[in-house]
């Protein structure tokens, strides 16, 4: 079996995050990516985080999977026209430099269209390509701040906190990546490309929108509420044995059929018809009390026990997995969403997969490509390049 992009050819000029991620969706789900990267050190993300001197940081290995790397120095004047060679082959082009690099160039939208008119371009920024923001730099934590997500997150009385998933980067990046895949859909009707564009506040707005409830309602901004839904009963962290930084376990009781299975499972079933818990609003009213009575029974039992007991009773319950713990998750290793990989230069490690799963469309994670690895693998294929021609192109730093 094919896989569901496979032939879908993609030239990657992105760094970071928030591009990168976009295109390492699409090389997951089979489109062959091509990273075009500057000769010498390549994209910046490879020395993001270095722990190994001289070795690319798992920053970079953890966006860059299942692609191939190219260098070209887009500078010179015969690596453009080597770019736009390339480019008249190539389904999308993605990039997210700062707004106007590319056009500096003479390499932007406009240009690159009139050489293949079938090309979908996508340019992500972090306020788009207009507006007032449009010429201000941006990266996640820019991003979630002016999306909302900071002033959200905390606790009542205390400064803003930043959210740990970069909903600012990937959010974004997966954004982009539904936006390009409905260009080439649309393609297929029309024969025509065109200019995807995602900003990075527009898709922190988008994922933040139904925490922003409150404020449809009362018109006023959302209170930080930490880790409850106030409007909702049994919503609370509560700790669990032996006490440690992450014992603890999420319980969510959303119906009244959860919170008679939960007075089940705790061997209280009586608290079902307590008057101060038989129903949502009173369970809200008597919260401190409910916390307390829940909390007495996880406390002695770990976030793992919590979780089984009351996962199979039928309530919504997950235990706060740490970064080490989800690497061998039993969920998560058993859907292959966590890996074994191989490494030429760091060996065996563990990644994170795609978490996209299509029925007729098998899926392999291979390693992110070293710097260049596939020079002439691509420039023979792509352009025709024999050994002679790419020996000279890097003796003259253009690869």
């Amino acid at each position: 079996m094919e896989q569901a992009l496979a032939g879908l050819k993609v030239l990657d000029l992105t760094q970071f995050e928030a591009g990168t991620s976009c295109t390492q969706m699409l090389a997951w789900l089979g489109a062959d990516v091509i990273k075009l990267e500057p000769p010498r050190h390549g994209e910046q993300g490879r020395r993001v985080f270095v722990d190994q001197p001289g070795v690319d940081s798992y920053y970079f290995l953890l966006l860059n999977n299942n692609k191939r790397s190219i260098t070209l120095d887009l500078k010179h004047e015969r690596g453009r026209a080597m770019f736009l060679e390339l480019v008249r082959k190539v389904d999308i082009l993605a990039e997210n430099f700062s707004l106007g690099t590319l056009e500096r160039l003479d390499l932007g939208y406009d240009r690159l269209r009139e050489i293949n008119p079938r090309l979908i371009y996508l340019t992500i920024k972090g306020f788009g390509t207009y507006g007032p923001y449009s010429s201000y730099k941006s990266f996640d934590m820019i991003a979630q701040a002016c999306g909302g997500a900071f002033s959200m997150t905390g606790y009542p009385g205390s400064e803003p906190l930043k959210p740990a998933p970069t909903v600012g980067d990937t959010g974004t990046g997966i954004h982009a990546a539904c936006g390009v895949l409905a260009a080439y859909i649309q393609r297929l009707r029309t024969g025509r490309g065109q200019k995807v564009e995602v900003a990075m506040q527009d898709a922190v707005v988008n994922l933040t929108r139904v925490a922003m409830l409150q404020t449809f309602i009362d018109h006023r901004p959302v209170v930080r509420h930490g880790n409850t839904v106030p409007v909702t009963n049994v919503r609370y962290l509560y700790k669990c044995a032996p006490g440690g930084d992450n014992d603890y376990v999420v319980v969510y009781c959303s119906t009244n059929e959860m919170w008679r299975a939960l007075c089940e499972a705790l061997g209280r079933p009586e608290l079902a018809d307590d008057p101060r818990f038989r129903n949502n609003d009173a369970r809200v009213k008597n919260a401190a009390a409910l916390d307390e009575l829940i909390e007495r029974w996880t406390s002695q039992r770990s976030k793992h026990e919590v979780m089984k007991v009351l996962g199979e009773a039928g309530v919504a319950t997950g235990a706060v997995l740490d970064s080490l713990e989800l690497l061998s998750d039993p969920q998560l290793v058993a859907r292959k969403m966590v890996v074994e990989l191989t490494h030429p230069k760091r060996g065996a490690l563990k990644m994170p997969a795609c978490p996209v799963k299509l029925e007729d469309s098998p899926q392999e994670l291979r390693c992110a490509p070293l710097l260049g690895e596939h020079n002439a693998q691509i420039y023979g294929e792509f352009l025709g390049l024999g050994a002679n021609e790419l020996s000279e192109l890097q003796r003259e730093g253009i690869i």
